[in-house]
């Protein structure tokens, strides 16, 4: 009986490898009919895939579709799920940015009616414009439309300014440091909020980038380089020289530094269309009406930005200060591609605070290209470890960069975007364990400032690694508390002007609570707006 039993299962194992190689012929067989047909049927363009791909791994495939009376062959290429995962990284960088999107709204939104403020009488801030009158080369005198701008941004923008004179104590001694070496009013420093939040990878609607948010085209004109790599838009150094530069322009033209700020926002010609229109007028408040709505809102918004920057104390703000500022820094020529991933590790510094010092790259990469002087800026505790070991650090980078060449990124099949709600026992480094990142990438994703997490905390993550994934909707679904409070969209709403209606919630809230990618809202969307 056992005899038997082992002849039946020799019979048998023989049997299935010959069904096995017979299949794996007609596969071959059909896969090189499919080729043969498309390079028949094709433009060249199939060249660049190798023979051998099809026999091991269809990934074009045929699609065969009528149109007319013509048959159709079309490929279904799919595209590598890492470096799509990467460019919808980028993008999130570019155009996330609470601080941003938070004064963008503000100047859109100045109203000029009056705004009841008791902590502030009038009279008060009379003597106090006058001070700065006194002082600054601006037009700081009173007027009720100030008023009505000072009061709002007292009133309505508190934590908003707070978390602004925290950044900056980063920035401005090097922005002082630079208007005194051109000899401009040191209070064109305050020019930099207005413009971009102090956020060096602010992008707006229309292109301007950086801190002084040049148009590409000016960039150029002021020596700025762009490219694949580094974006010197984004250069706290380099963008505050060209925009000292640029402004020093416009003063030589008009002679006032209101109008040369409000050329500076919507261009010279602008206005001058404003004064002749005003009948001739030069003074900024008297040509505001005939400015771009935004240019209208801009000084005002600048004058109001210094106003409480100068008088802060007298109102009770009290802002974070950053974890070092501008001079425990230093720069290094770079003399090799290197990537800002490895610096973090031969130094031991935190990969946020790298970024945070070096923005005018790109993708994270410092690239070598003859005749031009890519700096690295460190803090001063590493970069005495860098130029120690400068040496090892290149020959170690050098060996990592043509072992990553030769290893093609994992396909990995899993969703692009997950909301993970945080638990008891969870910390970052562990749920970057969970999902294949680094904790620098949640913290980044999520603008957090420390490492600290509290249950029931959302998190927006990108997993590098498959997940037992349940559906968008089921997961918000699962996530929101019953009892949380919901808000109909309204024609003209925008996610900032919503969060201005909740204390304490965010436009970043909104978009995690109703898992929401975009910006774009549409008029009856319920929105959860708590929780």
């Amino acid at each position: 009986m056992t005899k038997n039993l082992t002849f039946f299962l020799f019979i048998t194992c023989i049997l299935s490898c010959a069904l096995t190689n017979a299949q794996d012929s007609l596969f071959i067989k059909k896969a090189s009919e499919e080729r043969n047909i498309i390079q028949a049927d094709t433009l060249t363009a199939i060249d660049t895939l190798s023979a051998s791909k099809y026999e091991l791994d269809l990934t074009v495939k045929l699609v065969k579709e009528l149109e007319g009376d013509s048959l159709l062959l079309k490929y279904n290429l799919k595209d590598n799920a890492y470096a799509a995962e990467i460019d919808s990284l980028w993008l999130y960088e570019l155009t996330n940015g609470e601080l941003f999107d938070s004064i963008t709204n503000i100047i859109d939104s100045i109203d000029y009616s009056n705004v009841e403020f008791a902590e502030l009488p009038t009279d008060t801030l009379k003597k106090r414009l006058a001070l700065l009158d006194a002082k600054t080369p601006f037009n700081v005198e009173y007027n009720s439309s100030l008023e009505s701008v000072i009061k709002m941004y007292l009133k309505r923008h508190r934590p908003t300014m707070e978390r602004l004179m925290g950044l900056s104590s980063f920035y401005f001694p090097s922005f002082e440091e630079t208007l005194d070496k051109y000899d401009m009013p040191l209070e064109l420093k305050y020019l930099a909020i207005v413009e971009s939040a102090l956020r060096p990878r602010a992008k707006s609607r229309v292109g301007a980038t950086g801190l002084w948010q040049f148009m590409f085209s000016t960039g150029k004109l002021y020596d700025l380089e762009v490219s694949s790599y580094v974006d010197e838009r984004m250069d706290p150094v380099l963008s505050t020289e060209a925009a000292c530069k640029y402004l020093s322009k416009l003063y030589e033209m008009f002679g006032d530094w209101d109008l040369a700020l409000a050329s500076y926002n919507s261009g010279p010609g602008n206005v001058a269309k404003a004064i002749r229109r005003s009948g001739g007028h030069k003074n900024y408040w008297n040509i505001r009406h005939y400015l771009p709505r935004e240019t209208a809102g801009y000084v005002p918004a600048f004058l109001a930005t210094m106003y409480i920057f100068e008088y802060a104390a007298e109102h009770g703000y009290h802002p974070q200060k950053p974890d070092f500022n501008y001079f425990e820094t230093d720069t290094v020529k770079v003399k090799q591609l290197i990537t800002l991933d490895e610096i973090a590790n031969y130094t031991n510094t935190p990969l946020e605070e790298i970024q945070f010092l070096n923005p005018a790259y790109k993708l994270d990469i410092i690239p070598f290209v003859e005749d031009r002087n890519y700096a690295l800026r460190l803090p001063v505790r590493a970069i005495g470890k860098f130029v120690s070991n400068e040496e090892a650090i290149y020959a170690t980078a050098k060996k990592e960069l043509e072992r990553a060449e030769k290893t093609l990124p994992q396909y990995i099949e899993s969703d692009s975007r997950i909301t993970y709600r945080v638990r008891s026992g969870d910390y970052l480094g562990k749920i970057a364990s969970r999902y294949g990142v680094g904790i620098s990438q949640i913290k980044r994703w999520n603008n957090l400032r420390s490492n600290n997490l509290h249950i029931g905390q959302r998190l927006l993550i990108y997993p590098s690694k498959p997940v037992a994934s349940v559906s968008a909707k089921s997961s918000l679904k699962s996530t929101i508390k019953r009892g949380s409070k919901t808000y109909i969209v309204q024609q003209g709403d925008s996610l900032w002007k919503i969060a201005q209606k909740f204390p304490g919630v965010s436009p970043t809230n909104l978009k995690v609570w109703n898992d929401i990618s975009g910006s774009k809202l549409k008029p009856g969307m319920k929105l959860v707006v708590s929780n």
